[in-house]
């Protein structure tokens, strides 16, 4: 006859777990008290293993069939290993066993969530809001449900409660800066994460945040300084070098950026973001064979990494090797067939190796994605001028101005266009509209057509609106 042994493992865990694959492997039968049993599930879910918490728990329940915490860990784990039904079921007993214990009801406003019966959820966190002594998860929780509705306002209300309630849960701070952005409402945002701060002057998450929120406001130097108070608190904050690192691109100060970005190589692996915006700054740089070396760095390590093929293209476009660069911005164009500064090289790269039908469909292309792209239209009916697909010039024209009506220069353009095609009443209409546009930029006329100098009546009308 088996005899049952007992053992009180409280005073260190790791023995718990030793005899309890003792007695797996002896086929025995140990009791365990339930501090005991907690240790053992938690020492699995710690190694990722809840096919063995789950084996543990089954065991805890048999010798300690009334107590809801099993039950509860039993849904969690159920819960992981996307077992929701039996998860539910186990949160069933829970609740009948502990009908005011608040994990019961927060396990199941996650399983809703997840299921997407919003709903539920909330009814569920509400209950456990309800019951729970500490709530700031749960409020966090709530403000995630909202934000699956796009109820951002509300998401707000209830971030903030989670950090009144614990000003150091940075996955509400993170999220409240997220809801600000969804929102474009960056000067609120710079307004909590001051207040914040004077409350919480070493949070390196707000004093991150903070420097977001200045990003995206474009007070680039205010970025900075809130970046470098993220850096000074925490040294090994990979994300705030980043951003700081993007920041400095925008001040053109590359030389800085890239001491920035690989200041983020101390404290994580190199990412192919990382790579890219390196390249990229070398690029800016025109230091073309070490941008090439980090552009192929970031491919190397995802080949998905649209921008530094685009970018490999970019070096070689500088250096005149336009066959090859076509190569790599077709590799972009593969990843990202709607991205018009793809489609815009392309069509370059094309005309400078003379295909010109090829180069002319990339550019339409182009001003199919992006209409506002005054230089494309510029090119595209350039293209066709050359060609001498007057007409078509003159309607891509036509089309750019309709799109861009306060570009100047489409104006002038389309004047040299309409004189070439012999519509000189067309073209001295265009001409008023385009002086009365931006008379600085008149010269733009001559650049296309030189012998345009010589006409009289042109001359007499910029002459009218210059003196002006």
């Amino acid at each position: 006859m088996e005899e049952d042994f007992e053992f009180d493992f409280s005073e260190d865990p790791r023995f718990s777990v030793e005899r309890y694959e003792e007695m797996i492997r002896n086929k025995d039968q140990y009791f365990f008290d339930s501090q005991a049993f907690e240790s053992i599930v938690d020492y699995y879910i710690e190694k990722n293993d809840p096919i063995k918490a789950i084996q543990v728990v089954e065991y805890a329940i048999a010798q300690h069939p009334f107590i809801a915490t099993f039950f509860i860990k039993q849904a969690q784990l159920f819960l992981m290993t996307n077992q929701v039904d039996r998860a539910f079921d186990s949160l069933r007993k829970a609740e009948i066993l502990e009908p005011s214990e608040s994990d019961v009801y927060s396990i199941k406003g996650t399983i809703f969530e997840s299921l997407e019966r919003y709903q539920e959820a909330l009814e569920n966190y509400e209950k456990a809001l309800d019951l729970a002594e500490h709530t700031d998860e749960i409020l966090l929780h709530i403000a995630g449900v909202h934000q699956c509705l796009n109820d951002y306002e509300t998401a707000v209300i209830y971030l903030k409660l989670c950090l009144q309630q614990n000003m150091e849960n940075h996955d509400a701070l993170y999220e409240l800066a997220f809801c600000y952005d969804i929102l474009d409402k960056q000067d609120e945002s710079i307004q909590f994460y001051t207040q914040y701060i004077d409350n919480e002057p070493y949070s390196y998450a707000a004093w991150y945040n903070l420097g977001n929120a200045y990003n995206k406001m474009c007070f680039y130097e205010k970025a900075i300084d809130a970046y470098d108070y993220a850096i000074l608190i925490k040294d090994n904050f990979a994300s705030a070098y980043f951003n700081k690192g993007n920041v400095l691109v925008h001040l053109e100060r590359y030389n800085e950026a890239i001491d920035v970005y690989k200041h983020t190589f101390e404290y994580e692996p190199p990412s192919a973001d990382t790579y890219c915006a390196i390249g990229e700054c070398y690029e800016k740089l025109e230091q073309m064979d070490e941008s090439r070396l980090y552009y192929k760095k970031s491919v190397k390590l995802d080949p998905q990494q649209s921008d530094a093929w685009f970018g490999i293209g970019v070096t070689l476009d500088f250096e005149d090797r336009y066959f090859e660069s076509l190569h790599y911005y077709k590799k972009a164009l593969e990843l990202d067939d709607k991205n018009p500064d793809y489609w815009f090289a392309i069509a370059d790269a094309q005309y400078k190796l003379n295909q010109l039908e090829e180069s002319e469909k990339a550019y339409e292309r182009v001003v199919e994605l992006n209409s506002l792209d005054v230089e494309a239209w510029l090119d595209y009916s350039s293209i066709l001028f050359e060609q001498t697909k007057l007409q078509e010039a003159i309607e891509v024209m036509s089309e750019a101005i309709k799109n861009n009506p306060d570009a100047a220069e489409l104006y002038y353009r389309m004047v040299a266009y309409l004189f070439a095609d012999g519509q000189h009443n067309e073209a001295l209409t265009f001409l008023e509209t385009a002086l009365s546009t931006d008379p600085e930029k008149h010269h733009i006329l001559f650049e296309y057509l030189p012998h345009l100098h010589d006409n009289k009546i042109i001359i007499d009308v910029i002459n009218r609106y210059i003196s002006e």
